[in-house]
Parts: C-alpha cells; structure tokens; sequence
C-alpha cells in the first residue's frame, strides 16, 4: 500500500513538473526560462533553431542600441523639428493635400492601417505602408530595398505620380516660396536658403528622431523577471526555438534586412508582385521581399508586402502551414523568372496554444504610446 502512494506521488509531481514546462522538446521550465533570457546574458538563453541561410550575419534579439546619425546629416533639435514640419506638411504634393503624414499617421502607429494606402486622385499603389518607428536602424529602404538611405528615400514618394504627384523641384519652389519657412531653415541650416537636399535631410532627421522606448520584452532581457507573463515567455522561446521566426526577424531591430520569398508572390495572378525582382532584375530576386521590423508589430495592422492579413494571428497560422504553395502551370514550367519559396518556409506543427503565445510575445515589442499632434504649419 505504501509504494502504491509513493508511486502516485511520484506521478503527481511529474505532472506538476509538466504544468510548469514549456512546449519546447528540451524541456525547459518556465521558471528556467524566465532566469535564463533575464540574465542579461545572451550566452546563457536556449539556442536558437537556426537554418544555414540565416547563419550569415546573424545577431540575437535584444534592446535596441543608440540610434546612429549619418556624418553628412548629423542630429540636431532644430532639423528635426524643421523635418517635423516639412513631414505634414502637404504643399509637399502636387495636390496640396497629401502629407507623409497622410500614409504614416502618428494616430494609426506611423502606417495608415489600411492594406495598401491611397495616394493622389484617390488612387491606390500595390504595397502596405510600413511604420516608420525605428526606420534609422534601417539599411535599406521599402519593401524591395530600391533605397539606399533614408534621405533618398524621402524623395520617391514625392515623385511618385500614385502617392503624392510631384516633382522634388517644384515642391522645393513651393518651400522656398513660403516666408514663414524662412527662420526654421536658418535655425537648422544656418542660412535661409531652400534646397531639395535641406529638405530630404531635415525629413529624414526627424523620422530617425523616432525610435521605440523599451518594450515589456526589452525590460525582460534587462533583468527584470516578471516582465512576461508565462504565455508571452513561451512565445519568446517559441519565436526562437520551434517556430523558426528567429531565422529572418533577428538582430534588436527584429529584422534581418534580407530579402526573402515566402511563397506569397502571386504569381501571374491578380496580387502579382515580382518584389526584388524590380529592382536586380535577376530571376532569383522574383517574389523576395525584405523582412520588416516586428518592433510595434502589434499597432500597425495588416501585414505583408500587400496588407491581406488582417491578424497577427492570421500570418503566424499561414507560417505554421508552411505559406502558400506556388506550383507552376503548363505554360510556366519552363518560366526562369518562376518565384521559389525559401527553404527556411516548412510546416511548424504548432499547437493552437503555442500560435496564441507567439502572438501575446509580439504584443511585448510594442511600446511607442505617444500620440503626436501635428505642428503648427508656416505661412505664406
């Protein structure tokens, strides 16, 4: 009768020692898990499941550094707040009525919220407005990388006929005809003159300005313990464990900056989009697309290059299905510009549970409460 008990007893405290681990196959507890990714020391945390593609400039997960600030366009208060001017200000367009603001609202987490934003004449471009919270960290620029740098990139939508429908030039002449402009260009620049590289500057200086406080998983990875719940420090593991999300969303930045396929290219189909492609014109970019930050992920619904997933929830389960799968017609199996989804794309198996707390881990990154009301303007 007694080594019946004990043998009950025993079960029980295996099934309490169940309760309290993780879904990870190595078995660690919550507990473990929670002392080990707030040491504060990156050697000590779980390995991450790593593919041989993602192994090349690999950088783990943590609090982001000091935003660095080009040599030519060094940080000063003053350009940002000329930039914060210039970036809601809509005599930018050809219109007068479109802004930066218009698709990186500070009320809507700096995106728009919509799948693809509208530009001029109400007309729609192909690809979802990324935040720009954090966009210094950036190498390189919009979903196909075809930017260089952040002030190069402030150009492209100006010009763009379906976004804001003007010409850099004539937009500059619309600046410099503006009196009220005149003290904020001497402020920044030390003289009144306007030119289109002040303005890219000023611009692209104060969109650096915007960078994410530390998040709930940024104080976790500080040492503080309970700064997750167990639900979010199992999503954590899973991110960089099972679920393979660690193999492109890596770095502080939560993004690689590589450009991958993930069998969502359409191809010759109505969401054709051919990404990288466009840019190098090589058939092994057809479909590639760069990673996007998860920093504030939460805040800046729909996802992927073309905003058709409504959820966070949606984009994890289409992952843990292995993605679409883009199986060439008669006519394309010959077709050298044909996409091939990234190896690093396979089925997850993970549970209902384990999806929803790789969610609640992502809603960890967001941080950036603060609503910013526009600047009074400059006037003629």
């Amino acid at each position: 009768m007694k080594d019946r008990y004990l043998a009950l007893l025993a079960i029980a405290g295996i099934v309490c020692l169940l309760s309290y681990t993780s879904n990870d196959p190595t078995g660690y507890t919550m507990e473990e898990l929670r002392d080990l990714y707030s040491s504060g020391d990156l050697s000590k945390w779980p390995a991450p499941h790593l593919f041989n593609e993602a192994k090349e400039g690999f950088q783990d997960i943590g609090p982001l550094p000091e935003m660095k600030f080009p040599e030519d366009n060094p940080y000063s208060e003053d350009k940002m707040e000329l930039g914060k001017m210039l970036f809601f200000d809509p005599r930018l367009s050809g219109s007068g009525k479109i802004s930066c603001a218009s698709c990186h609202n500070p009320e809507t987490g700096w995106s728009d919220g919509n799948r693809v934003s509208f530009g001029h004449g109400r007309q729609t471009g192909t690809r979802n407005a990324p935040t720009i919270v954090n966009i210094g960290y950036a190498r390189t620029f919009f979903w196909d990388g075809r930017a260089a740098t952040l002030e190069e990139q402030v150009k492209e939508p100006i010009e763009n006929p379906v976004e804001m429908n003007f010409h850099m030039s004539l937009a500059t002449k619309n600046i410099k005809d503006i009196k009220g402009y005149k003290p904020f260009f001497v402020k920044a620049f030390g003289n009144e003159e306007v030119t289109e590289e002040k303005i890219t500057k000023a611009i692209a200086t104060f969109e650096r300005s915007l960078k994410s406080p530390p998040s709930q998983f940024d104080q976790l990875v500080s040492g503080k313990k309970d700064a997750l719940t167990d639900s979010e420090l199992n999503g954590l593991h899973l991110f960089r464990t099972k679920a393979n999300c660690i193999n492109c969303h890596n770095t502080p930045y939560f993004s690689d900056q590589k450009f991958h396929n993930l069998g969502l290219t359409h191809y010759g189909k109505k969401y054709q989009d051919l990404g990288r492609y466009l840019v190098t014109q090589k058939n092994e970019d057809v479909g590639r697309f760069k990673t996007p930050t998860l920093r504030e992920v939460s805040g800046n619904k729909p996802y992927m290059h073309n905003g058709l997933f409504p959820e966070l929830a949606n984009v994890i389960m289409m992952y843990n299905a292995g993605m679409g799968q883009e199986i060439p017609e008669g006519h394309q199996i010959n077709d050298p510009k044909f996409p091939h989804k990234s190896a690093m794309i396979e089925r997850l198996n993970l549970t209902d549970e384990e999806v929803f707390d790789i969610v609640a881990f992502l809603k960890t990154l967001n941080s950036y409460k603060y609503k910013m009301p526009p600047p009074l303007l400059p006037k003629s």
